[in-house]
C-alpha cells in the first residue's frame, strides 16, 4: 500500500517549491531557521480570537510526503535535485505553538517553527490554510456560545461550504463550545458529537403533517424534536402535543420573527401541559441573533451558514514569516520584514499571559529569547508540538474544549462585548 496515499504534500503552493530549489543550488536550504506563525491584528475588530486547527496540522505535518504521485506532479515545476530531495522529505525539526483552544491576540507566536530553512519553508501553505480556516471557525464559534450562554449551540453549515471545510468547521465549533454537529463525516474523524431529525422535505414527503410527525414519533421517539413551522406554526404545535403528549422532546422554528414565535409557542405549549417541550431555533443565526433572543423562552440554537464563514471573517489573517536563521557563527540571527504595514518582529519568541492577583488577564507578553523567571502567575503559553520530527503535542479534542473554556473564563469582562473595539488585552513586547 502506498504510504503517501494520504499525503498533504502538494497542499502547498507552487513558489514554496521554487525557493527550495533556489535555496539547494545555493547552499543555504540546511540553514537553521526558526519561521513564527501569528497575526498581525484581530479580525474585524473583534475582542480576541481562538486557536484551532492544531490537531489538524500535527496530522499534516505527518502526512506531508512526497511519494510517486506526488513527485509525477512535479515533473516540470522543480528540478532533478530538488525532486530527488522532497522524495525523502521528513520534517525532522522542532514546533511549538499555543495549545488548541486558547485564545490569542496581535502579535501572539500560535507557532514557531525551527528547522532548516528547507524543511521549514515547506509546510507554510499548509500550516497557514488549516489555522487560518479553524480559527476563524472558532473565533466565531466563541462568540456565539458566548451570546448563547448556558443555552447549547448545534453546527449545521455542511450545506454551505465546501464538503472538507465543514469537517474542519465541525470539528473547530465543538472547541468553542458549540455540543453538537449535524456532520457525520466530524463524527467519524474526529468524534465530534451528532444530533439531527427531519427536514421541511420529510413532512412535505406524506400527504398531511399528522402522517408526518407520526412517522417520525414511531420512528425516533417522543422525546424528538418536531419541525413545526412548513405550514401553520399554531396547528402544528398543537398536532405535536397531541400526537406524543408532554414528553414531546422539542420543536424547532426555522423561519419568521424567532423571538415572538418562541414567546407564542412557549405560552402554547405550556397551556397544552408540555411544559418540559423544548424550543430550538433555526434560520441564518449570528451571535447578534443570538444575543437578541436571549430574553426570549428559547433552549438551544442550530447555527450554519454565518458560523462556517466565520460570521463575516473567513480566514483569521495569520502570515507565516523567517524571524531568525543561522548566521556565520552558528548561532541564530533575527532577520525581519520592514515592508509598510507589514512589518515582522525579528528573533524567536516567547509569550506569556500576564494576569493580576485575581487571576484576570492583563496582557500578552511577548519577548525575544528565553522567558523570564519569577513571576509566577505569568502563565506560559507555548507547548512543544513535535520534537524532533515527532508529535508529542496530540490531545483529545475534550482537552481542547476545556482549555478554551478557561482561557475566555481568565479575560476580562469586557470580552463579551459583541462591540467592534480594541483587543481586550494589550499586547506588551519586552
Amino acid at each position: 500500500m502506498d504510504s503517501t496515499a494520504g499525503s498533504t504534500a502538494l497542499l502547498t503552493d507552487h513558489y514554496e517549491l521554487t525557493m527550495l530549489q533556489a535555496a539547494l543550488k545555493a547552499g543555504s536550504a540546511e540553514r537553521r531557521a526558526v519561521f513564527e506563525l501569528f497575526p498581525r491584528r484581530l479580525a474585524g475588530g473583534r475582542r480576541y480570537g481562538v486557536v484551532a486547527g492544531v490537531g489538524r496540522a500535527l496530522d499534516a505535518i505527518e502526512a506531508f510526503r512526497f511519494g510517486p504521485e506526488q513527485l509525477a506532479v512535479l515533473e516540470g515545476v522543480v528540478d532533478g535535485p530538488t525532486l530527488e530531495w522532497l522524495a525523502g522529505y521528513r520534517f525532522t525539526g522542532d514546533i511549538w505553538g499555543y495549545a488548541e483552544g486558547e485564545t490569542f491576540f496581535p502579535h501572539s507566536p500560535l507557532l514557531v517553527v525551527e528547522a532548516s530553512f528547507a524543511e521549514a519553508v515547506v509546510l507554510e501553505t499548509v500550516l497557514l490554510s488549516i489555522y487560518n480556516h479553524d480559527s476563524a471557525i472558532a473565533t466565531a464559534a466563541s462568540r456565539m456560545t458566548m451570546a448563547a450562554g448556558e443555552r447549547p449551540c448545534i453546527e449545521m453549515g455542511s450545506r454551505r461550504t465546501h464538503e472538507a471545510a465543514a469537517v474542519a468547521a465541525a470539528r473547530a465549533a465543538y472547541v468553542a463550545g458549540f455540543t453538537a454537529t449535524s456532520n457525520l463525516a466530524a463524527r467519524a474523524r474526529y468524534g465530534v458529537p451528532t444530533t439531527g431529525t427531519s427536514a421541511h422535505a420529510f413532512t412535505l414527503l406524506h400527504d398531511t403533517e399528522e402522517q408526518a410527525f407520526r412517522a417520525q414519533v414511531a420512528s425516533l421517539g417522543k422525546g424528538t424534536t418536531l419541525l413545526v413551522d412548513t405550514y401553520d406554526i399554531a396547528e402544528a404545535v398543537a398536532k405535536a402535543v397531541e400526537i406524543a403528549g408532554p414528553e414531546l422532546g422539542a420543536v424547532r422554528i426555522d423561519s419568521g420573527d424567532l423571538g415572538l414565535l418562541a414567546h407564542d409557542v412557549r405560552r402554547q405549549l405550556d397551556d397544552l401541559g408540555a411544559t418540559e417541550t423544548k424550543i430550538i431555533v433555526t434560520s441564518d443565526l449570528d451571535e447578534y441573533a443570538i444575543a437578541g433572543l436571549a430574553a426570549a423562552p428559547v433552549d438551544g440554537y442550530g447555527v450554519g451558514t454565518q458560523l462556517v464563514t466565520g460570521s463575516g471573517h473567513p480566514t483569521a489573517g495569520f502570515v507565516y514569516k523567517l524571524v531568525a536563521r543561522e548566521g556565520a557563527s552558528g548561532d541564530l540571527e533575527p532577520v525581519a520584514k520592514k515592508s509598510a504595514s507589514k512589518a515582522s518582529i525579528g528573533g524567536r519568541k516567547y509569550a506569556l499571559r500576564r494576569r493580576d492577583r485575581k487571576d484576570v488577564a492583563d496582557a500578552e507578553v511577548i519577548g525575544i529569547g528565553a522567558a523570564p523567571a519569577g513571576d509566577n502567575n505569568d502563565r506560559p503559553l507555548l507547548t512543544q508540538l513535535v520534537s524532533k520530527g515527532e508529535v508529542v503535542g496530540r490531545e483529545p479534542l475534550d482537552a481542547a474544549r476545556e482549555r478554551h473554556q478557561a482561557s475566555v473564563a481568565e479575560l476580562p469582562v469586557v470580552a463579551h462585548s459583541l462591540l467592534k473595539g480594541d483587543p481586550v488585552i494589550p499586547t506588551l513586547f519586552q
